[in-house]
């Protein structure tokens, strides 16, 4: 029973004490109340349901090969699933003589991308002195980057990693821990009744007097009032974070790789527009980037546009076009002869501010009657992926005789693992080739398809990231007085002989089956070697 709080013929001591006692009543009263909130909204957006999102279509994480100054770096950045979110980065450098790594994030673009925090010291290995690990929150959706600034023997150097930030998924909670949050919740809310029925039952009662019947009956009324004062604030908190994860709902789906939509004109000109989406523009705040606008995409590695169509269910057929802009928000690409089929369709293109989108869409094409590739365009066809005997698939025979071989790994493929794959082309001898020649400014481009499709990455010497984005990137670090020993990443000139090797940092997002394009310029001829595997 409480203290009884009576105030006639007291001492002022006593008044004062009872004064004290029934404020510190109320503060417990208060401070129950405010945990039951708390709880509350905890339980209800830990209890969000699973939300599977595919960022770059499947392939959120970035890998990234380059030099920081004299430093050569391997980097992978592992994308939190949730944002605000921790991303986790490893390092490896190919030099024996770093000291020290830093890490920072920050915006790519715009606002914010000249002004770095205060870096982060990453861990360096017991084991392997040449690696490093470092733990970086990321705290806004849109296009970001890492800088790595390296102190070593050989002086300072610094490169900047593009990161896609997005929030792909809501978090599950276990069903043992909603359970007890739940009851917490109703031991909260039925506590503060009773509590609230005490304090007007006996607030004021000397010790060892019985209420009577007009104050039971005043604790009941008061009672019932706060049942429904906490049902209604349980109602209120409900649609306060039904609101938040709904608003945060549509942030997912903000960065969902958008769909595309397809229309064949003439018998033989594919037009790409964006879908209509039901994402409005009220997200649109400094939080996420404006949303895509064809007309506004920058060139990536020399073109607006990269459009993939592969042939399926057995994608046996991959076409590499560039379309051109077509008026409005749409770009345009005259097909070459096609065989009749359905068709998945992915278009690359970037933002300006630096963020990567893959457009999706999937067409029934007939059988196109079409002009001669020209160009960089390309095209492949061959075996179906269920008949190549994987994961078997490690040297590609070209039509001139000579091959592609993959340097695979010994040992099973595994998921999550950052890997470097390495391709050596040969002549019709079995030579090294001496013919090879950079393909839109680098020695190779790579496309990582899973057999379900899920997954669709576009991957060039330098990584997973896009050149458009790592140009920005790096503009912004030659902008800044004071920067000293960086890597700026120079296209090769389009013609002249390159060494017959090409490496592709790279790691599957997912087991499966896999098949990888792998495309190079020979002679003024672009060839495409194709290799499976399955990915534990």
């Amino acid at each position: 029973m409480l203290k009884p709080l009576h105030r006639c013929e007291k001492s002022a001591n006593t008044e004062d004490t009872e004064k004290s006692e029934g404020t510190e009543t109320r503060r417990i009263f208060h401070n129950l109340m405010r945990t039951r909130l708390r709880l509350f909204g905890l339980a209800i957006l830990l209890l969000l349901p699973t939300l599977r999102v595919s960022a770059h279509v499947g392939s959120p994480d970035v890998f990234y090969e380059g030099k920081a100054g004299p430093y050569p770096l391997f980097v992978s950045v592992r994308v939190p699933q949730v944002i605000p979110g921790v991303a986790e980065i490893q390092i490896r450098s190919e030099s024996k003589d770093v000291r020290a790594i830093r890490v920072v994030p920050m915006r790519l673009a715009g606002p914010g991308s000249n002004l770095p925090p205060t870096p982060d010291l990453a861990t360096q290995s017991k084991d392997d002195p040449q690696f490093f690990t470092a733990s970086l929150w990321l705290m806004e959706s849109g296009a970001l980057q890492v800088r790595v600034q390296v102190d070593g023997a050989q002086g300072q150097g610094e490169v900047s990693v593009p990161v896609p930030s997005s929030a792909q998924r809501t978090l599950p909670m276990h069903k043992s821990l909603a359970v007890l949050l739940l009851a917490l919740t109703l031991l909260l809310a039925v506590g503060a009744v009773f509590i609230v029925g005490a304090i007007v039952r006996e607030g004021n009662l000397e010790g060892g007097e019985a209420p009577d019947e007009a104050r039971n009956r005043g604790a009941r009324r008061a009672m019932v009032l706060t049942a429904v004062l906490v049902a209604a604030l349980l109602f209120l908190g409900r649609l306060w974070w039904g609101s938040d994860a709904t608003d945060f709902q549509r942030r997912v789906d903000f960065f969902k790789p958008p769909d595309a939509a397809l229309a064949l004109v003439n018998g033989h000109r594919l037009e790409i527009r964006l879908a209509p989406t039901g994402t409005s523009s009220q997200v649109q705040d400094l939080r996420t980037p404006p949303r895509l606008r064809l007309a506004d995409v920058i060139p990536d590695h020399g073109h607006l546009m990269h459009l993939f169509l592969l042939r399926t269910p057995n994608l046996d057929a991959m076409w590499h076009l560039h379309p051109e802009p077509a008026g409005g928000d749409a770009f345009a690409a005259d097909l070459p002869d096609m065989p009749a089929g359905s068709y998945r369709v992915f278009a690359d293109v970037v933002d300006p501010r630096g963020f990567p989108w893959t457009l999706v869409g999937t067409t029934d094409l007939p059988q196109i009657s079409g002009k001669a590739m020209s160009g960089d365009d390309s095209m492949w066809s061959g075996a179906s992926l269920a008949s190549t005997g994987v994961p078997e698939s490690t040297a590609y025979q070209l039509s001139d005789g000579g091959r592609i071989v993959w340097q695979r790994p010994s040992g099973p493929l595994k998921a999550g693992a950052p890997l470097e794959f390495t391709f050596d082309v040969q002549d019709k001898d079995g030579r090294p080739a001496q013919d090879m020649q950079p393909y839109m400014g680098m020695a190779g481009h790579a496309e990582f398809v899973r057999s379900d499709l899920s997954v669709f990455a576009h991957v060039h010497p330098a990584g997973s990231v896009s050149m458009a984005a790592l140009d920005l990137a790096q503009a912004g670090l030659a902008g800044e007085a004071g920067t000293t020993a960086m890597s700026m990443p120079m296209p090769m000139a389009d013609s002249g002989p390159i060494p017959p090797e090409v490496r592709f940092p790279y790691g599957f997002p997912r087991e499966g089956e896999y098949r990888i394009f792998v495309q190079i310029k020979r002679a003024g001829r672009v060839e495409t070697g194709v290799f499976d595997a399955r990915v534990e």
